[in-house]
């Protein structure tokens, strides 16, 4: 590796990859140029909206692309022409070969999860639904096949028990960027060496998340649905159908429930009780499940007491 500097494209679009591009550039590695999504209407405004790498990129004078079509001639054509050793990409889309092989050295992925296991779209949610007590975040040259690649840096992460989604999407959000310094610097220092993904037969995969996977299903037992539950907390969220004292069905986000070790002979299997004031339990396989925090479809996010002050069930 010559002295000269690496040049180095980033490709990201969510909060999740901020944190890796701002830890390059605070440590004045050298992003030529970022590629991110184009920009879309969000809300009820419809207001066109910055991804957050953008909004990043944007205040730090980076060059930025935003292509619809990764094969597109002369979207290739631009990108070759920063002439970039390294690309790195942190939650981006896939990326055809022609962009993935393009500069001298490769490109890296930064995936949050220990690979091989949870390859995939989802690996955050899909490893607390599977009710796991460790994941990691995991560097690697990306090629053909998804999350397949030779591996340059890894990490651990213990999952807690009442961790959810959003509480391990952040701390791997920190680790993740440091992993990704580390392996730039390594890379900048031609001091790695990528090692072939462990060849395992029980590979837990991550796929990607759709709304119908997201309904409760009560014929499981308690703390399968507790770690589903978490597993999908904040976002996408888990769901169920609630009958009110109407006779109305309505969806129901649910975002945080407890074992209560409980069991009760006379409800059926997802069918609930409830004093209408403070507790709203649900019978599952073995155990009922104490709703704590739920959103009503047409509704804001409330507590139990909150909800059953203004909802009768």
């Amino acid at each position: 590796m010559s002295d000269k500097p690496l040049r180095i494209i980033f490709m990201g679009t969510p909060e999740f990859a901020v944190p890796s591009l701002q830890i390059l550039v605070e440590n004045n590695f050298q992003v030529v140029a970022v590629i991110t999504a184009p920009d879309k209407p969000q809300g009820r405004g419809r207001r066109i909206t910055h991804s957050p790498v953008k909004a990043f990129a944007l205040e730090h004078n980076i060059p930025i692309l935003q292509p619809t079509n990764l094969k597109n001639p002369e979207f290739l054509n631009e990108l070759q022409s920063y002439q970039a050793d390294l690309q790195v990409v942190v939650a981006f889309r896939m990326l055809p070969e022609a962009v993935w092989n393009m500069p001298s050295i490769g490109t890296f992925n930064l995936h949050a999860s220990y690979l091989p296991q949870y390859r995939g779209a989802a690996p955050i949610n899909w490893a607390i639904i599977n009710g796991e007590t460790e994941t990691g975040v995991t560097t690697f040259m990306i090629r053909h096949e998804i999350d397949t690649g030779n591996i340059l840096f890894q990490k651990k992460e213990p999952i807690y028990p009442d961790d959810t989604a959003g509480t391990l999407y952040e701390r791997l959000m920190k680790k993740g960027a440091r992993l990704v310094l580390k392996t730039v610097t390594a890379i900048s220092q031609n001091q790695y060496t990528p090692t072939p993904q462990e060849n395992i037969t029980d590979v837990k995969t991550a796929p990607k998340i759709h709304r119908e996977t997201c309904k409760i299903n009560w014929h499981q037992p308690a703390e399968t649905i507790r770690n589903f539950v978490r597993g999908l907390a904040p976002y996408p969220s888990a769901w169920t159908e609630l009958t009110l004292s109407s006779g109305e069905k309505k969806n129901c986000k649910i975002f945080s429930v407890t074992n209560t070790q409980q069991t009760n002979n006379t409800l059926a299997l997802g069918e609930f009780t409830t004093d209408n004031k403070s507790f709203l339990q649900i019978k599952t396989q073995d155990y009922l499940l104490a709703v704590e925090e739920l959103q009503l479809e047409g509704k804001r996010r409330m507590s139990i007491d909150e909800f059953l002050r203004g909802t009768t069930l």
